[in-house]
């Protein structure tokens, strides 16, 4: 315990004494759903959305997945730069067990998606969502998960890889189709039947799902999955890809 926990001070140190990525993590995403929400607004119909609701509102759940997307795999890029300070050869040589590396580096980070994506969160009432305290607590909990199970992805790639260019060339590849494909642009229910089956199967959907459900259950159509089976999901993601750090930091040494 105490090896995670000096682990994950260090990530939330390192994030917050440096502001510029505080301030880049957070103000892009905003401006992206102002600049997206409004030019998307009268294009997009959002089926069973009540009248009087902007798509500013309909695309609030998909901006703070996104935020939680992009802060809490690219902050896994530290493992990169560990390795080329010496830091994660020191750690690796010590009697420290590869699970309290794994889980060290990985709650570090998603603690700081987490972070961000609440900080988000507090904006819903600005943006005419009042969902309760209900709403705000399984919002949390589909954050939380999401940050888990989207952290420990990039934990995954960072640690088999050596340079942080190839590692932002690689994410991109999974950041940018996961998010669109998720419900978060547009609904799942007016994509084509191929596109369905794709949102049907990436875990980020359901995150958005979970978000809609908690703040926008009106726009939710009964036959979508249920919040608990978004949690259920967004909770076996984070167990798989918590194993699946553990199997590769186990295997493979920082070089």
């Amino acid at each position: 315990m105490s090896a995670i926990l000096a682990l994950w001070e260090r990530d939330i140190v390192r994030f917050f004494r440096d502001k510029p990525r505080v301030i880049g993590g957070l103000v892009p995403p905003i401006v992206f759903w102002l600049l997206i929400g409004a030019g998307l607004g009268t294009s997009v119909h959002v089926p069973g959305a009540p009248e009087g609701m902007s798509f500013l509102q309909y695309f609030y759940a998909g901006t703070l997945v996104l935020i939680v997307l992009f802060t809490s795999i690219f902050a896994t890029i530290s493992i990169i730069e560990d390795r080329h300070e010496g830091f994660l050869q020191a750690v690796l040589v010590s009697p420290v067990p590869r699970l309290s590396i794994v889980l060290g580096k990985v709650l570090g980070a998603s603690t700081v998606g987490l972070a961000q994506g609440l900080a988000f969160l507090v904006l819903a009432g600005a943006a005419g969502l009042h969902p309760g305290l209900e709403g705000y607590a399984l919002a949390f909990a589909v954050l939380t998960l999401s940050s888990v199970g989207l952290t420990a992805l990039g934990f995954c790639i960072a640690w088999v890889l050596d340079s942080s260019q190839g590692f932002h060339a690689v994410m991109n590849l999974f950041l940018i189709p996961m998010w669109m494909l998720s419900g978060a642009l547009f609904p799942s229910a007016t994509a084509p039947r191929f596109l369905q089956w794709v949102i049907a199967a990436n875990p980020v959907s359901y995150a958005v799902t979970g978000l809609q459900r908690a703040l926008l259950p009106a726009v939710v159509a009964d036959g979508s999955v249920s919040m608990g089976g978004c949690l259920a999901v967004l909770a076996a993601f984070a167990a798989v890809m918590l194993a699946v750090s553990v199997a590769v930091a186990s295997r493979r040494d920082a070089r």
